[in-house]
């Protein structure tokens, strides 16, 4: 009996671990499912970079003229690269800017399941996608988490950062929820247990409220045009976020306040023609 009991937990832990791995947990789809879902919306202009930062394997998708502006577009906590496509298919981007859809470290193909705490390195990770693909003007567009990593960016290298557009931002340390589950889940016995995209998510929230407060000082270092658009039902991130934007960015060149009535955290897909017409409209402010 005890020969049985044992095999059943094997089978067991091998049946969870199979389970957390599979594709719908884990929030990305490999290059061959990307170029796929492109090809068939017309896009075929396609390349993947890998980037090595402070020791984290960095990936990304691009789409588009090199020689246009560049839109990055950084996801928040759980997602990936897969989560953007659409707007890199979307013609009425792809005529005015070239795009850039990053896996931030611990999701989709950069380190899978490596958490990176630092919002510092976080942005870091960034810079040679900056680097390597920004001709002329560049415009970081980042959703939930990647909010506060776009911010960092601009406050750490202004020079490769010439818009931001703030969709759902989770950036006031004091709005930033602390529950009493994400330390629990933190505990090595249970985070074992959790989806890789889980585990890094709770890893990398659970020190965002400090992250946050680090960046106090820096915030008057954004001198670049910032679009802000929140969802004012937003049951994630709350909303009250836009209204710290506005207090905080009184060095951006112009900031466009856009809060949408009765519209939640999801935004960034729920509204993609509002939002694709928002980062155009940051990208001709830039001309």
């Amino acid at each position: 009996m005890k020969f049985k009991k044992r095999y059943v937990a094997v089978f067991l832990s091998v049946g969870l671990i199979i389970t957390t791995q599979m594709e719908f947990l884990a929030f990305r789809k490999s290059e061959n499912k990307q170029l796929e879902y492109l090809a068939k919306r017309g896009q075929t202009d396609v390349t993947f970079d890998t980037f090595e930062v402070d020791g984290q394997k960095i990936h990304s998708t691009h789409v588009g003229n090199d020689t246009l502006p560049l839109a990055v577009f950084v996801h928040g906590a759980p997602g990936s690269s897969s989560g953007m496509l659409d707007y890199l298919a979307d013609p009425t981007l792809t005529k005015v800017a070239q795009m850039v859809a990053v896996d931030r470290p611990g999701y989709g193909y950069s380190g899978f399941g490596k958490a990176e705490r630092s919002l510092e390195k976080q942005a870091l990770a960034l810079k040679p996608i900056l680097e390597k693909y920004r001709k002329t003007k560049a415009v970081l567009v980042g959703h939930s988490f990647g909010g506060p990593v776009i911010a960092r960016a601009a406050m750490d290298f202004p020079e490769l950062v010439d818009g931001l557009v703030v969709v759902a931002g989770s950036i006031d340390p004091s709005l930033e929820p602390r529950h009493w589950w994400q330390k629990p889940l933190d505990w090595i016995p249970i985070r074992w247990m959790l989806p890789p995209t889980g585990k890094v998510s709770n890893e990398e929230i659970l020190p965002l409220p400090e992250e946050l407060e680090k960046m106090l000082p820096f915030w008057e270092k954004i001198t670049c045009p910032v679009t802000v658009i929140q969802g004012m039902k937003d049951e994630l991130v709350e909303p009250g976020n836009a209204e710290f934007a506005r207090k905080m960015l009184v060095n951006s060149a112009r900031l466009d306040m856009d809060t949408i009535q009765g519209k939640g955290h999801f935004i960034l897909w729920t509204m993609k023609d509002h939002i694709a017409q928002k980062i155009i409209e940051q990208l001709e402010v830039l001309k």
